[in-house]
């Protein structure tokens, strides 16, 4: 019969459990409640805490059995006084109640604090009391005993902790980066497509030997008509390689300045230009297209600035349906003079 059974129950087996089914238990409940796995959930990290403090007295066959004999409170204490009346809840060795309720776990009863070294005696000298373990440590440790004889601990625990000692976490893996250059193309590449080959240098790493190198690589892409400023052509895992893999590679589009047209998503607006004379009097030009016509836009006159003429399906290739085209508007500058002489603006009043 033992004295109180809360450490068996935070492992969940029973008093009469060999050692062999307590490491099994902590492995089990020390995995689930990690608090690397649980980082939404702060009470895993109090029931990691319970199942660690649990596990490293039951564990070790001393303490069982006093904590067996005594309780969790008369071992805490250092066994510095042998419980009256036995032990048993209710008596020295029972705790108030609940261990899993109380701050710090069940290390942080009042005047038990986790700072004293354990020294303990069961002969009732009057050494300090047992202090618990850090968490970490005792998950730390566990795993590097080779925990219940797993074969997978060592990845398992590599999965949580560093090896540079116990309860250091392990430094998260360096995320694979994206590196983005840009793509200048002509806005007849963009228009007609195109197939480009980019030479690029990227660094490599071996492995085996540690040495880094550079090397050439040619990347070849196509590039739909239709594509604007901005659409992204990615390459996986053809950057520099690094410690978290390789990285990715996007190339950006970006149009270059054209002497004729601005583009306005699919559309392309071009501008004329008329000295006030021609604006009055009337104008024909010779335009241009995209893909290499030519047409004759003439008008009478007059014609005042900002007038615009659109002509349907003459822009750029809709990217998502290439069959189809945005519209071509061609828009009028007045470009006025800068001074009239007298006669001039007597003439003008005359005729206006």
């Amino acid at each position: 019969m033992v004295a109180e059974t809360k450490l068996y129950d935070a492992l969940s087996v029973s008093p009469t459990a060999s050692q062999d089914e307590i490491k099994k238990a902590y492995r089990k409940a020390a995995l689930k409640h990690h608090p690397d796995k649980n980082k939404d959930n702060p009470s895993a990290g109090e029931k990691f805490k319970e199942v660690s403090q649990a596990y490293e007295i039951l564990s070790d066959p001393e303490k069982r059995k006093v904590y067996d004999q005594y309780g969790l409170e008369f071992l805490l204490r250092g066994g510095a006084e042998a419980p009256p009346g036995g032990a048993g809840p209710g008596g020295a060795g029972g705790m108030p109640a609940g261990f899993g309720g109380m701050p710090g776990g069940f290390g942080g009863m009042p005047g038990m604090g986790g700072t004293r070294s354990f020294h303990f005696s069961t002969g009732g000298g009057g050494g300090g009391g047992f202090s618990f373990s850090n968490p970490e440590s005792i998950f730390a440790d566990f795993f590097k005993q080779g925990g219940a004889g797993m074969g997978d601990d060592d990845d398992i625990f590599a999965q949580f902790t560093g090896g540079g000692g116990a309860g250091r976490r392990r430094a998260p893996t360096p995320e694979v980066t994206t590196v983005e250059k840009p793509l200048a193309l002509t806005l007849e590449e963009l228009f007609r497509g195109v197939h480009k080959k980019m030479k690029i240098k990227r660094k490599t790493y071996d492995e085996g030997s540690g040495k880094r190198n550079v090397e050439d690589k040619i990347l070849e892409m196509d590039i739909k008509p239709g594509y604007k400023a901005g659409t992204k052509i990615k390459f996986k895992g053809v950057g520099d390689q690094e410690e978290g893999g390789t990285q990715d590679l996007h190339f950006v589009i970006q149009e270059k300045p054209h002497e004729i047209y601005k583009r306005e998503d699919d559309n392309l607006r071009m501008y004329v230009e008329l000295d006030l004379k021609e604006a009055l009097t009337g104008w024909t030009r010779t335009i241009p297209t995209i893909d290499g016509r030519k047409f004759t836009l003439s008008k009478g006159g007059p014609t005042g600035p900002g007038y615009t003429e659109t002509y349907p399906h003459q822009g750029m290739p809709i990217s998502k349906k290439p069959s189809e085209r945005g519209d071509m508007i061609v828009e009028v500058k007045v470009k006025f003079p800068t001074s009239l002489t007298l006669a001039q603006k007597t003439h003008l009043k005359e005729i206006l």
